[in-house]
């Protein structure tokens, strides 16, 4: 394999990633309501809110600025103290809006740019680090998302279902 298709086939992997777990933080905030979104069981800890806002953040920091070079707008800190005000559909197509501009970045990524030095929250690294940190860092909180509506539904959100179906080709 060259390594120019390695390359193409970590952007194709990051991009359909964020993808699925977009898709899955959707589904979550679905499931909750309005005041579970935004419900801390302490004031040290995060609501899903707060978990979606950051994700919005980061993405657009590291990938939208880091990569892809637009100007770098985030306000941390706001993403942790803000206690409420928008409910499950802005969120959503907060997050989806983020996470789709962001797959713009990563489809137009020349394969020869992973490589390349970028700058993001001081840290100097490849474009490639700066992905695979971002892909990582939602998915963590994905499962965040995910253990908490679990926790307040009660339910099984089926995102594993595929495995009880023979021949399945969806990425794990």
């Amino acid at each position: 394999m060259q390594q120019r298709d390695v390359g193409a086939i970590f952007l194709d992997f990051s991009v359909r990633k964020l993808r699925q777990l977009t898709e899955r933080v959707c589904r979550c905030l679905e499931l909750l309501s309005d005041e579970q979104i935004w419900a801390r069981s302490s004031p040290s800890q995060n609501a899903v809110g707060n978990l979606v806002l950051h994700l919005c953040g980061n993405v657009r920091q590291w990938i939208g600025s880091g990569v892809g070079g637009l100007p770098d707008v985030r306000q941390r800190e706001t993403e942790f103290s803000t206690t409420g005000g928008e409910g499950k559909d802005e969120l959503s197509g907060r997050l989806r809006s983020t996470v789709n501009e962001a797959i713009s970045v990563l489809e137009e990524v020349p394969v020869a740019r992973l490589t390349d030095l970028v700058e993001v929250q001081g840290y100097r690294l490849t474009a490639l680090e700066a992905i695979y940190h971002v892909v990582e860092h939602f998915a963590q909180h994905a499962a965040q998302i995910i253990y908490v509506t679990k926790h307040f539904t009660g339910r099984d959100l089926g995102f594993y279902n595929y495995l009880h179906r023979p021949h399945a080709n969806e990425t794990p």
